[in-house]
């Protein structure tokens, strides 16, 4: 017997679809209820606007990333298998078909920087940048700060690459720079 998810998983699920395949913005409110098969009344219930919509997306996109680097940790991962990681996914989700960017890229490029939407974004930027700030601690970068802006700029740049030129490139161009950054900020070189 198959399960139905709850409203709100549900509603969540079909805007993550949605907002994926095309744009946040070109995606109604009305879309998601009808994608979802739900009422407007049901909708409004557990999302007030469909920003508070945009924000739940964000906010479980990233949860999920947050889990994904917990899981590697849980598993031994050290500081540089966990950076590796992060550069294969990215490469992974450039791959994936009908792939259009970073969410949270996005996300800020169709909302204004006084939004929650935009809020949301600088909440995902301020967990990326600590959590590869303290990776680069680990690794006995220096100045770790400074090279993980390099870093997350080079990620920036690396996904919206994998839009717009090659996507099976993302991963082993941007394994290839990272090391270069970090490498240049350390007494002895990554292990190859």
């Amino acid at each position: 017997m198959m399960t139905v998810p709850p409203v709100r998983e549900r509603i969540l699920a079909s805007a993550t679809r949605l907002f994926d395949a095309t744009s946040i913005r070109s995606v109604s409110a009305d879309r998601v209820i009808a994608d979802a098969g739900t009422t407007k009344v049901t909708f409004y219930r557990h999302f007030r606007t469909k920003d508070h919509l945009v924000v739940a997306y964000l906010e479980d996109q990233l949860r999920r990333l947050q889990a994904a680097v917990d899981r590697e940790r849980a598993e031994g991962a050290d500081a540089c298998g966990v950076l590796l990681r992060l550069a294969a996914a990215n490469g992974d989700a450039a791959c994936r078909p009908g792939f259009r960017g970073c969410t949270f890229i996005n996300a800020a490029a169709e909302y204004p920087a006084d939004s929650m939407v935009r809020d949301a974004v600088g909440q995902y930027r301020t967990w990326l940048h600590a959590v590869v700030t303290d990776l680069l601690t680990e690794l006995a970068v220096e100045g770790p700060d400074v090279v993980a802006d390099q870093l997350i700029m080079l990620r920036d740049g690396a996904m919206v690459h994998g839009f717009m030129g090659d996507p099976a490139a993302v991963t082993g161009s941007l394994t290839t720079a990272g090391r270069a950054i970090i490498d240049a900020r350390r007494r002895t070189p990554l292990p190859a």
